[in-house]
């Protein structure tokens, strides 16, 4: 199994997790992070350390964003890796509640 990040995270990229995680599986794009599911080994320190709970176990993704799981597969491929803290996006807190962001991922 594996972790997955998810709608919470668009358009706010806390990058609280990239900090606790042991084996750099985290990766950034403009304005999301997903996770490599071939380099994760689901440790679980992740999903504490986000602040909107955007971080689930594969198995434990919301119907309505199983989207999500391949999409970190795929953009993982593409997007560097991250593996020091940032500050969130500029209007984060404008976002951080907003629920069906799918479409707002930047690639």
């Amino acid at each position: 199994m594996t972790y997955v990040v998810t709608d919470a995270c668009v358009k706010c990229k806390y990058t609280d997790c990239v900090d606790v995680c042991p084996v750099d599986c985290f990766h950034e794009g403009p304005n999301f992070l997903v996770i490599d599911p071939d380099e994760c080994i689901d440790c679980t320190l992740c999903v504490a350390e986000c602040p909107v709970e955007a971080i689930y176990a594969e198995d434990d993704v919301p119907a309505d964003m199983q989207q999500y799981i391949p999409l970190n597969a795929e953009l993982a491929q593409l997007w560097p890796v991250i593996v020091e803290k940032k500050d969130p996006l500029p209007d984060h807190e404008e976002w951080a509640g907003v629920q069906g962001k799918f479409d707002q991922v930047e690639r």
